[in-house]
């Protein structure tokens, strides 16, 4: 069974399970610590040629992207929920600690969010419909008074990633990442 981030409209059937079977290979790299996402050696893994994978996958960036799809599936879920929270600034905070904490889990996935270019149309739409729901989300904050009227969506996701790469230098004490966001936040709010 292939899960959707897997399956590549159009493709034959033979390229499908091509395709298939080199994210199943790198889920299996991942999840054995190597990060590093040789595309060569997934290929000699997955039982393809070079090529094949190169195909589906011009990139290691590519290849993160497709890895990467459920979880920014999930991520845009959760925007969108805490978009509807009826405290604006009490969804952010739980967009923002979701995001981030699932960018510190990932790095691949953390490579993805902060990327300014996409290789693949379903992350570039993923990343549309992300930045709709914190628009949404900032809109109702900035109505209410909570946050900044010069603060976009783009601009929340760039400060979250710098904070991501702040946790990561230092030890990852689950303490600072709290600290971070509440900096984070405190930043956000209107200027008095």
């Amino acid at each position: 069974m292939t899960s959707k981030g897997e399956q590549e409209p159009g493709l034959r059937a033979d390229a499908a399970r091509n395709r298939a079977r080199v994210l199943r290979v790198a889920r299996e790299q991942l999840a054995a610590g190597d990060d590093s996402l040789q595309l060569n050696a997934i290929a000699r893994l997955a039982g393809v040629g070079v090529g094949t994978v190169y195909r589906h996958f011009p990139n290691r960036h590519a290849l993160w992207e497709a890895l990467s799809t459920e979880r920014f599936q999930e991520l845009v879920d959760e925007a969108q929920a805490a978009a509807a929270e009826e405290d604006a600034l009490a969804g952010l905070y739980r967009l923002l600690r979701f995001t981030l904490l699932h960018a510190l889990g990932d790095s691949g996935f953390a490579a993805v969010l902060e990327s300014a270019s996409d290789t693949d149309a379903r992350t570039a739409a993923l990343k549309a419909e992300l930045d709709g729901a914190v628009a949404h989300l900032l809109d109702r904050a900035r109505r209410s008074g909570a946050i900044r009227r010069d603060v976009e969506a783009d601009d929340v996701r760039r400060l979250l990633c710098g904070i991501e790469h702040a946790v990561r230098a230092g030890d990852s004490d689950p303490k600072r990442t709290e600290v971070y966001l509440d900096v984070l936040l405190e930043g956000l709010r209107p200027p008095r």
